[in-house]
């Protein structure tokens, strides 16, 4: 999808996409706006929960793993 939106912009192409995708929102030049209740603001990638999480998830899965999957069950063998 990246390379075909790269493909459209070159033909002066626009897009409005709502999304949760790190992977789109990293598109070069995206601009991002955040909605809130105190209204709408652009931020930037790095400033996004979307990116947070997925940076904090892939720098340590088994840990955000291990957390998830959290029960009071004894793990099985």
């Amino acid at each position: 999808m990246l390379v075909r939106l790269h493909d459209l912009t070159l033909d002066f192409s626009q897009f409005i996409i709502a999304t949760h995708s790190p992977l789109l929102m990293a598109f070069p030049d995206a601009w991002i706006y955040h909605f809130d209740v105190e209204g709408v603001r652009r931020v930037a990638f790095e400033d996004t929960e979307h990116y947070r999480v997925t940076r904090a998830f892939m720098m340590d899965h088994r840990g955000m793993v291990g957390k998830l999957l959290e029960t009071d069950e004894p793990p099985r063998a």
